[in-house]
């Protein structure tokens, strides 16, 4: 008596819809890793951007906060904008760049030409992105805006107007925006006056 097997195995439909189901899932794990791939980029781009925004909003506030130009006799005893006893000896600060002057400037009023409007105030000559040193960074694609504008962190008082001459502001905002493609990185940060001897 002999016993008929049935052989073991898969037939052609099994054998085409496991390629079939297999092909479905690496190509869902490619794209996957395709995405991966494209984005990760963009981070280091990101914190590159972080860091610029970083050194860009602290050397601005390194920068002297006084009522006199920080080159004056009394900036550092000055308790008022006004030439004379209580205040400068000659020179009143005021806001914008003096003739010969440049990066790193003196005084955080002069970073910009006028308050409450954002300016490229980190470019060099070439107009390109720059350090302190007014050397172009080793990198590309990226820019940077200050914006400084006057604020009021007491209790509600007049309002400021952002047209306000130095001598009748105690606290200024310092906001620096950096770009990169379409990714942008804002910090904020505040100077404040400390007078007499607010260097």
């Amino acid at each position: 008596m002999s016993i008929k097997r049935r052989q073991g195995g898969l037939s052609l439909v099994e054998l085409i819809m496991f390629m079939v189901i297999v092909g479905i899932a690496v190509l869902g794990l490619v794209q996957v890793m395709n995405l991966t791939v494209r984005a990760s980029a963009d981070p280091l781009a990101r914190k590159q951007a972080l860091l610029i925004a970083e050194s860009l909003l602290e050397e601005v506030q390194l920068a002297h906060f006084t009522f006199c130009d920080p080159n004056d006799a009394n900036a550092e005893t000055a308790t008022a904008a006004v030439v004379g006893a209580a205040g400068c000896a000659a020179t009143v600060e005021t806001v914008g760049r003096l003739a010969g002057e440049s990066r790193p400037f003196d005084n955080v009023n002069d970073y910009v030409g006028q308050f409450g409007a954002a300016e490229a105030a980190f470019n060099n000559a070439a107009g390109a992105l720059a350090d302190v040193n007014l050397a172009a960074l080793p990198v590309t694609g990226y820019t940077a805006t200050l914006r400084i504008a006057p604020e009021n962190l007491g209790p509600a008082a007049a309002p400021i107007v952002s047209s306000a001459a130095p001598a009748t502001m105690d606290v200024l905002r310092i906001t620096v925006t950096v770009n990169v493609g379409n990714e942008s990185v804002v910090l904020d940060g505040y100077r404040t006056r400390y007078a007499p001897r607010s260097i």
